[in-house]
């Protein structure tokens, strides 16, 4: 049996790794590829206004653009004392997109003078699943979420994770995701959940 080829439609190797993880821990037999592999594929715009309208959006071109189903995700920070912010904007939160580091030191910043009592968050996924259209321009995609609840530290706290891992702690844990260790990460993370939910739509429209 020949194993189907996926696209996963991002250029963070964070993201790349955590994707092919989650995704063969669930035990799916596929060849995953990341979009790097296709310089000539420009990046996708995330003009959506929401995380589930970014992930289609990205799964959809990519796929088109390759010609293989193609798996993409959006995903964030929602602070409560912000207003549900960064949302949708919290890979370039400080104005640059994909600057990690300063855009955990803005949100920090912002919360300086919150108690921790008000700190609460949540982390966000929209994991999208998109097959290329086919000959008559119809597209088959779908789109799931996850979504895991928790509040912000006050300063940064280990090395395992990226982007606002290193200030978020889980509801009922004591430590960051940052502190934990993938596997443990995987298990509750909000991209764990979105991803897990993909794979039997993933089985469906490909490996059947």
């Amino acid at each position: 049996m020949t194993i189907p080829r996926i696209v996963l439609a991002t250029r963070n190797a964070h993201k790349v790794e955590e994707f092919a993880r989650i995704l063969a821990a669930a035990g799916l037999v596929v060849e995953l590829v990341a979009v790097s592999q296709f310089p000539d594929i420009p990046d996708v715009e995330e003009t959506g206004a929401t995380f589930a309208e970014n992930a289609s959006l990205k799964a959809t071109t990519i796929a088109n653009a390759t010609g293989l189903p193609a798996v993409a995700d959006d995903s964030g920070l929602s602070v409560d004392a912000l207003n549900g912010m960064p949302g949708v904007l919290s890979a370039r939160w400080s104005g640059r997109h994909g600057d990690d580091a300063a855009n955990l030191q803005l949100v920090l910043g912002q919360l300086r003078d919150v108690p921790a009592e008000r700190r609460g968050a949540r982390f966000v996924c929209a994991a999208a699943f998109a097959l290329p259209a086919d000959a008559a321009g119809e597209q088959t995609s779908r789109v799931v979420e996850g979504e895991v609840f928790g509040s912000l530290t006050f300063e940064p706290r280990g090395s395992n994770g990226f982007g606002y891992d290193p200030i978020f702690v889980p509801t009922g844990a004591a430590q960051t995701t940052a502190e934990l260790s993938p596997a443990q990460k995987d298990a509750i993370s909000h991209r764990g959940q979105a991803l897990r939910a993909l794979v039997p739509i993933i089985r469906e429209l490909v490996l059947q």
